[in-house]
């Protein structure tokens, strides 16, 4: 079975309340890969705005960076490992047995994924008129579908609608997306691999990051099927309906997912710095690393970082998936070097005074830098007892995460 080599892609725009139909995503001439062009009515419009600091406006083909699939900002709303998974086996069914797999898949997940997806992009089969793919279900009937497709029990058809909802959202752990109202969350459900209580401590971790003044995701943890869940208050939606571009610090930092070890806290501050507000982001960058040395979340790779683009200015999102990790000692390293200098490896070493040394870069001198770590410390000890009764965690969940994951005494050395 043949089937379309492009999709429309779809954007809204600064302040927007419904979607513009903005260019094309195909498969390019080698048949290996995915490129953008902007359509021509989008370039006459007197609003058109580039959709990152990397697609110029034009009548240029905008190609994927060497290695990629397809340009990077576009990959920024495409289902990541939790959504594939949902979405492999009905994805190729679709391919044509003599296309490439790879492009021709990346346009079947295109197609098959949700349309509420992470940013302010959409693909469509049409240029004319959008359409949305969603559908509704309660907490309850999300998390039982999430729990069969981590287990390997097939869906009824009426679970399998649900879930899709929640395709379009990355991320490798299982997850949903729910409204409520006017509100949009991410549902974030426990694993069977679990070897802490993930989900109750990243709500403990998140509330920690609200208490210390870092703008952060507000987050809820509630029960559904007699196990919590974190629910996430999306921010790249608007009050009025609209929703907002967002670019990925991978993205930003033109690399592939393969080489995702080499994006850096000095690099994505360079280009939050060339195409940034007034305001220094470096100072709210050097906090986000110190607390998450502080919660031990050593995942703080490129993916779990963003920015809002408005088409001139680039911005950081709230801090989002400050999830503690497993450790068993005092030693660990964070995903992104925070230190970068010449004919030496970034320092990713997982301590707040070797983070000092480094705080000019952030634009702090190290008597500042001190004093921000000191005050995100007292505020973990002090409000820890808060935190952890809104994470609904239990004493003793509470007492093997403290001095393990929150404020182990590795942070402190040198």
């Amino acid at each position: 079975m043949m089937i379309s080599n492009r999709q429309r892609v779809w954007a809204w725009l600064p302040g927007a309340t419904e979607p513009t139909a903005v260019g094309t995503v195909r498969v390019d001439p080698t048949g290996r890969a995915l490129e953008f062009v902007y359509a021509s009515s989008y370039l006459a419009r007197d609003d058109a705005i580039t959709l990152s600091p990397d697609m110029p406006l034009g009548n240029d083909i905008v190609s994927p960076d060497g290695g990629m699939l397809m340009p990077a900002t576009l990959r920024d709303a495409m289902p990541d490992a939790w959504g594939r998974r949902v979405l492999a086996a009905r994805a190729s069914e679709e391919l044509d047995a003599e296309a490439d797999p790879h492009a021709h898949m990346e346009l079947a997940f295109m197609r098959s994924s949700g349309t509420d997806r992470f940013g302010g992009l959409d693909f469509q089969d049409d240029h004319v008129s959008w359409v949305p793919r969603e559908t509704t279900a309660t907490l309850d009937e999300l998390h039982e579908a999430a729990d069969r497709i981590e287990e390997g029990r097939p869906l009824s058809r009426d679970l399998e609608a649900a879930l899709e909802h929640g395709t379009t959202i990355g991320g490798a752990r299982p997850k949903a997306l729910i409204r409520d109202g006017g509100d949009h969350y991410i549902a974030k459900f426990s694993s069977l691999t679990d070897t802490l209580p993930v989900v109750q401590a990243e709500g403990a971790a998140m509330t920690l990051a609200r208490f210390a003044g870092l703008p952060v995701a507000d987050v809820t943890v509630t029960r559904s099927l007699g196990k919590q869940v974190l629910l996430v208050r999306r921010f790249d939606r608007t009050p009025k309906g609209g929703r907002r571009l967002i670019v990925s610090a991978l993205t930003l930092a033109r690399l592939d997912e393969m080489y995702a070890r080499y994006a850096t806290y000095p690099g994505l501050l360079e280009r939050l710095r060339e195409h940034g507000p007034d305001v220094d982001p470096g100072p709210g960058l050097f906090d986000r690393i110190a607390f998450n040395m502080m919660i031990s979340n050593s995942d703080d790779h490129a993916r779990n970082h963003a920015a809002f683009w408005d088409g001139r200015a680039l911005s950081l999102t709230p801090a989002y998936d400050l999830a503690p990790n497993a450790r068993s000692g005092e030693t660990a390293s964070q995903a992104m070097a925070y230190s970068v200098e010449e004919g030496r490896p970034g320092e990713r070493t997982s301590s707040l005074k070797r983070l000092e040394k480094h705080s000019g870069r952030y634009g702090l001198d190290q008597k500042t830098a001190r004093s921000r770590i000191d005050g995100m410390v007292a505020v973990i000890n002090d409000r820890w007892d808060e935190a952890r009764d809104v994470a609904m965690l239990t004493n003793t969940q509470a007492k093997a995460l403290w001095g393990r994951q929150f404020l182990n005494p590795g942070i402190f050395y040198d």
